[in-house]
């Protein structure tokens, strides 16, 4: 018995240090993106906690159910479309009117499987060159920040720097944790008092506004299922699992729906973290890995008790900071995104046109540029066809 407790000791381990780790890099790119979407400060609080809940949730349920390590996150890139799609609403009750039709969709994913393949069947650079202008702006923040104000920014981009070297998993807490320490000496403790009270829900009633939907939800719908869900399969087979995804779809789609009224954005299979659960540095046995997801479930739970603290921490920050931080935690998945968009010749173009159109930030109609991205991308590329560039 206790060499089997030993045993539970190296899973568990890994799961809180997943859930740690995945929400430190990125608890501040999701305030940011909501804040830019409209929200109040307390319907932020409100949409961090709703996420952590409905993460550690589906990273308890369904792993125990299937006894695989399916686990769960919030979309990182759809938290960055957020922040570039700031331009095209500030009514946040729209905005959770296309986060609940994101999740409808991700629901019909599952349900009916050609809409997943018709997701899957938008050649991979356009859709990497769609996330790569989402995140591009996003990532040029910690420059900015450092001329802007390099007192703050500065020891933040270094600490990261040499933790990048020497701890890779540990740059964006640390330097998360330095910021922090920034803002408390700039903003003194005032913004404390502001979270002192535990997080709670709040139910935020959402307005159907077709123009948002199609600038907010539908790309959102895209990035969560191409740059989400589909690695998340990718990285669970690459480790020997292969769960239904027909129920992994459905339940964080509904998941997704459930928690979009208390303002979360998107809930759908970790990628990252994944990775370090399903693998062997979780357990030596492949059969007992699920147990680090579920631990990762609980540690969520219980990170959600700090939601408060953490809005409160982003709303007593400059912007530019904040966005500095979150530009860190997201240049791996620029550097993917760009090689993913230009690493087949024959769609280059195509890829490089959607990038620039998508980190252009235009808003025609009412609708945002990362939509557009993707029609210009499809109309070079229909035009195009598959002709590769000439040799001279």
């Amino acid at each position: 018995m206790r060499g089997g407790a030993r045993g539970l000791v190296q899973p568990i381990s890994t799961g809180i240090v997943a859930a740690i780790t995945g929400f430190a890099s990125s608890f501040v790119l999701v305030v940011a993106g909501l804040r830019a979407v409209g929200a109040t400060e307390t319907q932020a609080s409100s949409g961090l906690l709703a996420l952590c809940l409905m993460v550690g949730a589906l990273c308890i349920a369904l792993p125990w159910h299937f006894r695989m390590p399916i686990s769960f996150a919030w979309s990182t890139p759809g938290a960055a479309l957020l922040v570039a799609a700031g331009a095209s609403t500030d009514d946040f009750g729209a905005a959770i009117g296309a986060f609940l039709v994101c999740g409808a969709l991700i629901v019909l994913s599952g349900l009916w499987p050609r809409l997943g393949r018709v997701i899957t069947s938008i050649p991979k650079p356009l859709a990497a060159a769609m996330l790569a202008g989402i995140l591009f702006p996003i990532c040029l923040a910690p420059i900015q920040a450092s001329i802007e104000r390099p007192l703050l920014a500065l020891p933040v981009v270094l600490v990261w720097l040499v933790l990048y070297r020497l701890a890779p998993r540990w740059a964006v807490p640390a330097a998360m944790v330095v910021a922090a320490i920034g803002i408390g000496v700039t903003a003194g403790t005032d913004w404390l008092s502001v979270s002192t009270s535990a997080p709670a829900l709040m139910l935020i009633a959402p307005v159907f506004d077709p123009l948002v939907i199609v600038s907010l939800g539908v790309p959102l719908f895209i990035v969560t299922m191409a740059g989400q869900n589909v690695p998340g399969f990718a990285v669970l087979a690459t480790f020997g699992y292969r769960p239904p995804p027909r129920s992994v779809l459905i339940w964080s789609g509904v998941g997704t729906m459930v928690s979009s009224v208390f303002g979360a954005h998107s809930t759908n299979l970790a990628a990252i973290t994944a990775a370090l659960m399903a693998s062997p540095d979780s357990h030596s046995d492949p059969g007992k890995r699920w147990v680090a997801t579920v631990a990762s479930g609980f540690g969520y739970l219980v990170l959600g008790l700090g939601a408060g603290l953490a809005t409160a921490l982003v709303a007593a920050s400059p912007p530019i900071l904040i966005v500095a931080v979150a530009g860190l935690a997201l240049l791996g998945a620029l550097i993917t995104s760009l090689i993913g968009a230009l690493e087949e010749p024959e769609h280059r173009i195509s890829a490089i046109a959607t990038f620039l159109v998508t980190a252009s930030g235009i808003t025609v109609v009412g609708i945002g540029s990362a939509f557009w991205g993707l029609v210009v991308g499809g109309i070079f590329t229909l035009w195009l066809g598959s002709r590769r560039p000439s040799a001279g």
